[in-house]
């Protein structure tokens, strides 16, 4: 992969759907008020304007969801 510079609140953003999603996915866990936030994640990640200018790269949200990860 490349060395992609994704904006920093995409980052932080990916970071805290990984970090709810992970939440989420523990056993016996039903807490609507963090679907309702991973929702909202979801929406601020697809819609974020970094990815008008980089539809070029289909590997962009891959590596993406990999750096957020690793940080």
């Amino acid at each position: 992969m490349g060395a992609t510079r994704f904006p920093d609140d995409l980052v932080q953003t990916q970071h805290a759907w990984n970090a709810t999603y992970d939440a989420l996915a523990a056993p016996h866990r039903r807490d609507i008020t963090a679907l309702r936030r991973l929702l909202r994640l979801s929406v601020r990640l697809w819609w974020h304007p970094y990815w008008d200018t980089a539809r070029s790269a289909p590997a962009a949200p891959t590596e993406l969801r990999q750096l957020a990860r690793t940080q």
